[in-house]
């Protein structure tokens, strides 16, 4: 069954259709919340927040591609992730000093597996972690960062340099020396 099929049999009430719905997004929402919220327990709950607004919203969303329901349920996912850092004051901008940016070359990145990745990004600062992701991974400008959250471009972009630094750190010190392999 396609994905429109399925829209259309969820507006009409079916809960097969919800239920495959969440069943088609629900790991890669499940990731993307879990990029932002630390706790895997938080980030499930926040996930379950999002599907519920999701499924209430259905009745008004209008369909024109799969890439656009990917879309819809992302944009709804950042903003139940940015709601619970709001609540819970884990936003919290770091200010900790990182050292000058050391150059990473691509090679490193590309041995590094996503769930390395992921590990790292994780491990940052709320603050650092959060505008990380909102630019580098969402693809959100510095601006509409600053909007979202309530702070100023160049706190955004500051942030964001941070974080970028505090990864390549992260590289140098990591078991592996990716870093140090990528500096030569």
């Amino acid at each position: 069954m396609t994905l429109a099929a399925i829209i259309t049999e969820a507006k009409n009430g079916s809960k097969t259709a919800h239920q495959l719905l969440f069943d088609r997004l629900s790991a890669r929402s499940k990731l993307l919340c879990q990029r932002y919220i630390k706790s895997h327990e938080d980030a499930e709950e926040v996930m379950q927040d999002g599907f519920y607004k999701f499924f209430k919203g259905l009745v008004t969303f209008i369909y024109v591609s799969e890439a656009g329901v990917f879309c819809y349920v992302k944009r709804i996912m950042v903003n139940e992730c940015l709601m619970k850092l709001r609540k819970t004051n884990s936003f919290n901008l770091a200010t900790e000093p990182v050292a000058a940016e050391v150059p990473v070359g691509d090679s490193v990145l590309e041995k590094l597996a996503s769930a390395e990745i992921y590990r790292m990004i994780i491990h940052l600062p709320a603050g650092y972690r959060t505008v990380f992701n909102l630019h580098a991974i969402e693809g959100y400008e510095h601006k509409e960062i600053a909007a979202l959250l309530g702070i100023s471009d160049n706190t955004s972009r500051s942030q964001f340099f941070k974080a970028r630094g505090l990864l390549q750190k992260m590289l140098i010190t990591n078991g592996n020396d990716y870093g140090k392999q990528g500096s030569k």
